[in-house]
């Protein structure tokens, strides 16, 4: 656990090192030891931010901000993190050998059903989510995530609940490299984007097929498919394994950046694995 913490530690350090990021002399924390101690919370502590800082001062002699100031100086990260997330997703797709990349999504409900009047958090019918394979509406978001055949996260997208899986594709600056192949299940189904696609970025988006589809794929295909699928399952669910019980935010931006911290500190947990 420290060696991990001080890795991450010294990514943080390099990568705002390299994008010249200024900071005030007088500070008691740079942003590195903010972000890494939201890190660590992330992915050893369920999110607990007081846990850390605790952690942080015991073992790496950090000094201590109260809660109040520390979420203040983390909400100002959000962009840097974001670009973070952003510049990592590419270099592990350049690096991704087999060119082959899965996407799938699941939903992070803010509240079941019938709390919904009483949300505070988000309001509206879009945040308003239907679950198919567990026949249940949620008020949440959703969390859409690309990973590699090895099963590495390389690019997240979060949206509201309502907005459907080809739509949020058809919004994900995914940027792939030119050769590569995206298995997704039949969410994702749109003949157009796959021709589109093809012809203007050299990407084959392979969406499982319902069973009155007009376009069916072959037997071999649809074998790969719900292989590769698999993966992407199991990266949500280790995803989703980190939160706690109930992720607690004052405000939609906050839940957003929580859910961003509990996916980055996976695929820093999966780097650190491979």
């Amino acid at each position: 656990m420290t060696e991990q913490t001080v890795t991450i530690y010294c990514l943080l350090d390099d990568f705002f090192r390299t994008t010249r990021r200024r900071e005030p002399r007088n500070r008691r924390l740079n942003d590195a030891q903010i972000l890494t101690t939201a890190l660590v919370a992330a992915r050893y502590f369920g999110g607990n931010v007081a846990t850390a800082c605790a952690y942080m001062q015991q073992y790496h002699g950090q000094a201590m901000l109260d809660k109040s100031g520390f979420w203040r100086r983390l909400h100002t990260l959000h962009e840097p993190l974001m670009a973070l997330v952003a510049a990592l997703g590419r270099h592990l797709k350049d690096l991704n050998t087999s060119t082959k990349h899965v996407i799938d999504s699941a939903p992070i409900a803010v509240c079941d059903n019938m709390r919904i009047k009483r949300s505070r958090l988000v309001k509206g019918e879009a945040h308003r989510g239907y679950c198919a394979s567990k026949r249940h509406y949620f008020y949440d978001f959703k969390l859409q995530l690309v990973i590699t055949a090895d099963g590495l996260p390389v690019d997240c997208f979060i949206h509201a609940g309502s907005t459907a899986d080809i739509t949020a594709l058809q919004a994900m600056p995914l940027h792939l490299p030119a050769g590569s192949t995206l298995y997704a299940d039949a969410g994702y189904t749109d003949y157009a984007l796959e021709e589109d696609w093809l012809a203007a970025e050299g990407v084959e988006l392979l969406a499982a097929r319902r069973g009155n589809a007009l376009r069916q794929h072959h037997p071999s295909v649809a074998y790969l498919i719900r292989h590769y699928r698999k993966g992407v399952e199991t990266a949500l669910s280790g995803i989703i394994d980190l939160f706690p019980q109930k992720i607690h935010a004052v405000t939609a931006t906050g839940f957003f950046l929580k859910i961003t911290l509990f996916a980055f500190a996976y695929t820093l947990q999966k780097m650190a694995q491979a």
